[in-house]
C-alpha cells in the first residue's frame, strides 16, 4: 500500500517539476520478466523517480549509495520503495561487504522483478558519461550464470534540457535491450573477469547511444549554438529531436573538428554568442525582423490572457509562491554538488506542501465547516495549476518586453548581428552537408531547410 503510495507521489513530483517529458524507446522494454534498467546519472535522486515514473514497470528496486540511508525520512522512503543499499570503498576506507546486497538483489532479479542501477556509480555534471563500474554486469551475468531466469538490461539515457531549472523538460530514452544469454554465460563461465568487462564496454557504448556526450562544456556549448542555426525557423523541436540532432553535431565535430572550416566556423560561432550575451539577447531574437507595433500587439494580446487567468491565479500565487522561494533557496545554498540542487527543491518543496495545506485546511474547516476546509484544498490545487501557467506566461511576457526595449534602442548593433547570423546559416547547413554521414536520413530535408530560409527573407 505505501509502495503505491510513493509511487503517485513520483508521479506528481516529476509532472509538477518537468513541463515536459519525452519518452522514446519504452516499445523496447519486456512487458513481464526480470529488467535491470542502467541509466546514466546526472541528476542525483530526480534520475530515480524519473525512471519509476516512466519505465512502465513496477515496482522498480534501486540500488543506492549507503550514505543516503543516514537521512532518517529518505532512508524510510527509500527502503518502502525497495531499495537496496550498497557500500562503496572509498566511503569505508576500502573495507565493505556487499555480499548481503547482491543476495537481495539475486532474489528481486529471480522473482521477475526489476531493478534500477547508475553504472556510472555517482551522480555527475559532467559533459559526458563517465566510466562505468563493473558492478552491474557482475550482477546481470551472476545471477544469469544460476540458470533461474533470463536477465535483460536496458540501457536508459536521461537527458535534461535545464537539469536543475523548475518546469524545463526532459528526454528520456531507452536503449536496445541486453538479454544475457547462453553465449554470455559461457563467456562468464569460461572467464568471469574478461566477461565483465566486455559487458560493461558493452553497456557503456549502449548508454552512449541513447545520451548526449561531448567532450567538454564548451564544445556542448558550441553545439547547441550551430543546432539552432541548422533549425528551420519554423521547426518546434521535441526533446528527442532536440537531443538526437545535438548528438549528430557531437558526432560531426568530433569526425571532422579537425578540418580548417570547421575550425573557423566555431571561432565565428563563439564570436556571434559573445556578441549576443555582450548585449543581453538570445539567438532565436535574431531570426527575423518583427516591428515594434506589432510586437507591442502581441505583448498585449498576451497580457490580457494572463490578466483574465489571474483571478484564479491568485490564491495559489499567494499560498505557493512562498514555497518556491524557500524551495529555491535549499536548494541553491545547501546543496554539496551541483547535481543535486533539483533533488533539494523537491524535497524542500515535499516537506513544506503537505503541512501548508493541512494548516490552511485546518483553519479554514474550524472557521467554515469541515465541507469548506476539504473544498478549499481541492480550490488552492486548482489555482496552483492555473498559477503555474501564468508564471511560465509572466516570465516569457518579461523577456518578451526587454527584448523589444532593446530592439528598438540598439537597432544598428542588431541588424549587424541578423547579417552575420542569415551568414551562420547559410555555413553550417553547407558543413552539414559536406561532413554529415550521407547514409544517415535527415532529420530535415533540403526543401524544409530552403523553406525556412524564404520565410526569414519574408519578415
Amino acid at each position: 500500500m505505501f509502495q503505491h503510495f510513493i509511487n503517485s507521489m513520483v508521479h506528481l513530483i516529476t509532472n509538477t517539476f518537468f513541463r515536459r517529458i519525452d519518452v522514446v524507446g519504452d516499445e523496447k522494454i519486456p512487458a513481464d520478466g526480470p529488467v535491470i534498467f542502467a541509466g546514466n546519472h546526472p541528476n542525483a535522486l530526480m534520475d530515480g523517480w524519473l525512471l519509476t515514473a516512466r519505465c512502465g514497470r513496477w515496482p522498480l528496486h534501486f540500488i543506492a549509495n549507503s550514505k543516503l540511508w543516514k537521512y532518517p525520512l529518505l532512508g524510510r522512503m527509500l527502503d518502502a520503495s525497495g531499495a537496496v543499499p550498497v557500500y562503496r570503498k572509498e566511503d569505508h576506507d576500502g573495507q565493505v561487504d556487499n555480499s548481503g546486497a547482491f543476495n537481495r538483489l539475486y532474489g528481486v532479479i529471480e522473482a521477475g522483478n526489476c531493478i534500477g542501477v547508475f553504472p556510472e556509480g555517482i551522480s555527475h555534471t559532467e559533459s559526458q558519461l563517465v566510466k562505468l563500474k563493473t558492478g552491474t554486469a557482475r550482477i546481470a551475468l551472476s545471477v544469469a550464470a544460476r540458470g533461474k531466469v533470463t536477465v535483460t538490461i536496458i540501457p536508459c539515457g536521461l537527458n535534461y534540457i535545464h537539469r536543475d531549472r523548475f518546469r524545463s523538460q526532459v528526454l528520456i530514452e531507452f536503449g536496445e535491450p541486453i538479454v544475457i544469454d547462453e553465449a554470455w554465460i559461457e563467456k562468464f563461465i569460461a572467464d568471469e573477469r574478461g566477461a565483465v568487462l566486455e559487458l560493461t564496454n558493452y553497456l557503456a557504448n549502449s548508454l552512449k547511444a541513447v545520451t548526449l556526450n561531448a567532450p567538454d562544456w564548451s564544445t556542448l556549448r558550441f553545439i547547441q549554438t550551430a543546432r539552432r542555426l541548422y533549425k528551420p525557423a519554423t521547426a518546434h523541436l521535441t526533446p528527442s529531436t532536440y537531443v538526437e540532432l545535438n548528438r549528430r553535431f557531437v558526432e560531426t565535430w568530433e569526425k571532422s573538428g579537425h578540418e580548417p572550416e570547421m575550425v573557423a566556423f566555431r571561432k565565428e560561432i563563439e564570436d556571434y554568442q559573445s556578441r549576443l550575451e555582450a548585449l543581453g539577447l538570445k539567438d532565436y531574437q535574431m531570426r527575423q525582423k518583427i516591428s515594434v507595433g506589432k510586437a507591442f500587439r502581441r505583448l498585449m494580446g498576451r497580457s490580457l490572457l494572463a490578466m483574465m487567468m489571474l483571478p484564479v491565479a491568485i490564491p495559489g500565487l499567494l499560498l505557493h509562491l512562498p514555497v518556491g522561494w524557500i524551495a529555491a533557496v535549499v536548494g541553491e545554498r545547501f546543496s554539496y554538488e551541483t547535481d543535486d540542487v533539483a533533488t533539494l527543491k523537491v524535497f524542500a518543496a515535499v516537506a513544506i506542501l503537505p503541512m501548508l495545506y493541512l494548516v490552511a485546511a485546518f483553519f479554514i474547516g474550524n472557521w467554515f465547516g469541515l465541507a469548506w476546509g476539504i473544498f478549499a484544498v481541492v480550490v488552492f490545487a486548482i489555482s496552483f495549476s492555473t498559477s503555474l501557467w501564468l508564471i511560465e506566461a509572466q516570465a516569457t511576457l518579461l523577456a518578451s518586453m526587454v527584448s523589444l526595449l532593446r530592439r528598438t534602442r540598439l537597432r544598428a548593433e542588431i541588424d549587424d548581428l541578423r547579417t552575420i547570423r542569415t551568414r551562420l546559416v547559410v555555413t553550417v547547413r553547407q558543413l552539414a552537408d559536406k561532413f554529415a554521414d550521407p547514409d544517415r536520413p535527415r532529420i530535415f530535408t533540403h526543401d524544409e531547410l530552403a523553406r525556412s530560409e524564404d520565410d526569414d527573407e519574408k519578415n
